[in-house]
């Protein structure tokens, strides 16, 4: 590959993270309404599609959602454009201690039977951390909005079901009534309550921080022209908002946003690891292996008669 051939493919994969939140932030000035005072809300509703049993409604949160993907896409591609055998250039380096720390976070917390699950974690990771970060960009970050979250939700609980399958459907049912018949609607129970207390866990530290930094600006703002409305010119400017909302930003939109999206990807490594019924599946695996040795056996015999 040519150098001004590589060098354009790297201008594509920049414009292909940056265009996408651009186009999120126009639609957000085009369609967020005129007000004054304090406006908490939840994401603007765009457009409205028509269907049979329900309207479908395409939401900011739906809009910045695949800005963030398409973001999170475009740096993949990035670091990952022009590896050698040795890393010869810092984007390489970079990527190579991204994979590195996060197959070992896998490998610590789920083991090496669930090393592949890398790719998915790293994927959690980015969506999720940048999704939070987007609120800097004067965005509705998508994991303030609860059906975002609870779609990240049922597809862990999804993948806790089927490795919890492994170990036999009779296996599975039975867990249902351990350590006694008596705590089976219990066991239910918690078994759903894990994607609701993920859900909710994630999207109630994101939503308080974007609520409490509106309600920090707004007092602010109050407090400015309360201090300084008496003076001409100077009074009418919000003194007070400068600077001040940007040091508890430091903490509601980047630190907590970051710890939150690491703490969602424990909680999938964590659940998806202990769903997996070690012992139940080795030895469903052993009475397999048995069986297709009789068979084995049984088809040698019988070709050993004709």
């Amino acid at each position: 590959m040519t150098k001004k051939k590589f060098d354009l493919y790297d201008v594509m994969c920049m414009r292909l993270m940056i265009l996408p939140f651009i186009a999120a932030m126009v639609l957000k000035i085009l369609y967020t309404p005129a007000s004054e005072g304090i406006q908490i809300s939840g994401a603007l509703v765009y457009w409205t599609i028509d269907m049979p049993l329900q309207p479908l409604y395409i939401s900011e949160a739906q809009v910045n959602s695949v800005a963030v993907v398409l973001f999170v896409l475009g740096l993949a591609l990035f670091l990952t454009h022009g590896l050698t055998v040795k890393p010869e250039s810092k984007r390489q380096i970079i990527a190579e201690m991204i994979v590195e720390k996060v197959e070992g976070l896998v490998d610590e917390n789920m083991g090496e039977r669930f090393h592949e699950y890398g790719p998915l974690i790293a994927a959690v990771l980015a969506i999720s951390g940048v999704s939070s970060l987007s609120s800097l960009l004067g965005l509705f970050p998508p994991t303030a909005d609860v059906n975002i979250i609870a779609g990240w939700s049922i597809m862990v609980f999804a993948l806790i079901t089927y490795y919890k399958f492994k170990g036999g459907a009779l296996n599975y049912v039975k867990g249902y009534f351990e350590p006694i018949p008596v705590f089976a609607p219990l066991n239910v129970i918690s078994e759903f309550a894990t994607p609701v207390s993920m859900t909710f866990r994630h999207f109630g530290n994101v939503l308080s921080g974007v609520v409490i930094s509106v309600l920090l600006s707004t007092a602010l703002g109050g407090l400015s022209n309360l201090i300084f409305g008496w003076i001409p010119v100077v009074g009418s400017f919000p003194i007070l908002r400068i600077g001040i909302p940007a040091i508890f930003s430091l903490y509601f939109d980047i630190f907590s946003g970051l710890i939150q999206a690491f703490i969602f990807a424990m909680l999938t490594m964590l659940n998806i690891s202990n769903g997996f019924p070690e012992e139940a599946y080795a030895l469903r695996m052993q009475k397999r292996a048995i069986r297709a040795q009789k068979k084995k056996e049984r088809e040698e015999l019988a070709a050993k008669i004709q």
